[in-house]
């Protein structure tokens, strides 16, 4: 398991689901699309509309394209 990357910060979060531990795939909260408090990601960066995520429960690293705002090719 990789450590917390050191951009992680708890003040900045994002509510997306993890690739790799789904961690709250049972969770009703994240099954309505609410903020739960439980299941956040960290928000190292944004580029566009891709934000840059570590997940709190496996340190899982990966970037995620939400469609909106400027977009990347490739």
């Amino acid at each position: 398991m990789l450590p917390l990357d050191p951009q992680a910060d708890i003040g900045r979060r994002a509510w997306v689901t993890c690739p790799n531990c789904a961690d709250g795939r049972d969770c009703p909260t994240c099954a309505r699309h609410r903020g739960c408090g439980d299941h956040w990601r960290y928000l190292l960066a944004t580029t566009g509309g891709r934000l840059h995520l570590q997940c709190p429960s496996c340190a899982h690293v990966w970037d995620h394209e939400t469609g909106f705002g400027a977009h990347r090719t490739g």
